[in-house]
């Protein structure tokens, strides 16, 4: 039997009651509260042809009233603060930050923004060429120094507010090391900026070749001693000739610094017994140069048995 209008699909409108209820019931015992976020700064709108110089703040302080449910679940992005740049001119600007420019998730009110207030200053954007600086570090091995540096490219363009791109003088590369090397160093490397209000217009790298060469300068040191060691005890050890020429090559400054007993020749007999032998003759090379040429490069080295 078909029921009367008001009590028509009772079951439905029953359950609609009981929805309501709980929801109100939700509502009424969630607490209002206030709290204090601190959210990022969106900036919209930059207009094409002006810079920003120095950097707007990252984030700003806000405080936000709403159930206390509601604001535990907010998330990293819920709350964003957002500043439209559209009508940006050249010089320093005020602007203001209001609750209205905060976007925030349905039930959550913005109460106060901090700062109030930002200050930005914008110049032209510019761009300019600018010469390419490879960083070359370390000394070669002692004897060869370090010649021409060739980069490709040899200069880049950089772009960013007028100030700043006309206070910079160069690009500069990674470091590229020629530390103990005798040969020249190829390297492909990426080009920078030390001042982070610029940029390279267009991201590169360079190829650089550091020369690496023979000193330019021989000094040679007469007549010195040459060591044995590493005799078998009980026997007599001789060399002829008893002095060598040590021929020393580098720049001026390094072959001029070294001091004659600073080179020492010397000849290892270790393990060789009683007879005579034909023995290159070792020099170690000093700090500041290196070795060219021993003269001569070998002696005469004669092994006794040490009885009379």
């Amino acid at each position: 039997m078909k029921l009367p209008w008001p009590l028509g699909q009772l079951g439905l409108k029953s359950l609609s009651i009981g929805i309501a209820v709980l929801l109100w019931v939700f509502v009424a015992g969630d607490e209002t509260v206030e709290r204090g976020l601190r959210v990022p700064l969106e900036l919209q709108q930059f207009p094409g042809g002006i810079e920003m110089v120095g950097e707007a703040p990252s984030l700003i302080d806000v405080r936000v009233r709403g159930g206390s449910a509601t604001l535990s679940q907010l998330g990293p992005g819920d709350i964003v603060a957002q500043l439209d740049l559209k009508a940006a001119r050249i010089g320093r600007r005020l602007y203001q930050l209001t609750p209205e420019q905060v976007r925030v998730p349905f039930g959550v009110q913005v109460v106060q923004v901090a700062p109030p207030t930002v200050a930005l200053t914008f110049e032209p954007s510019i761009s300019r060429m600018v010469p390419v600086v490879p960083d070359v570090a370390g000394d070669p091995l002692p004897g060869f120094v370090v010649g021409d540096t060739t980069i490709d490219p040899p200069e880049v363009e950089v772009t960013g507010p007028q100030s700043a791109v006309q206070r910079v003088t160069e690009a500069v590369t990674e470091t590229i090391s020629v530390a103990d090397a005798k040969a020249s160093v190829r390297e492909r490397v990426t080009i920078g900026l030390l001042d982070s209000a610029v940029r390279l217009k267009t991201p590169r790298l360079a190829d650089v070749v550091v020369q690496v060469i023979p000193g330019p300068v021989e000094r040679t040191l007469n007549d010195r001693p040459v060591r044995l060691h590493g005799a078998t005890r009980g026997v007599t050890v001789s060399a002829e000739p008893r002095v060598v020429d040590v021929v020393l090559r580098g720049s001026r400054e390094g072959v001029s610094r070294v001091e004659a007993d600073d080179v020492v020749a010397s000849i290892d007999v270790s393990g060789l017994g009683v007879g005579t032998y034909t023995l290159p003759v070792h020099v170690e090379s000093p700090a500041r140069a290196g070795v060219a040429r021993i003269l001569p490069a070998t002696v005469q080295v004669s092994i006794g048995s040490g009885r009379k």
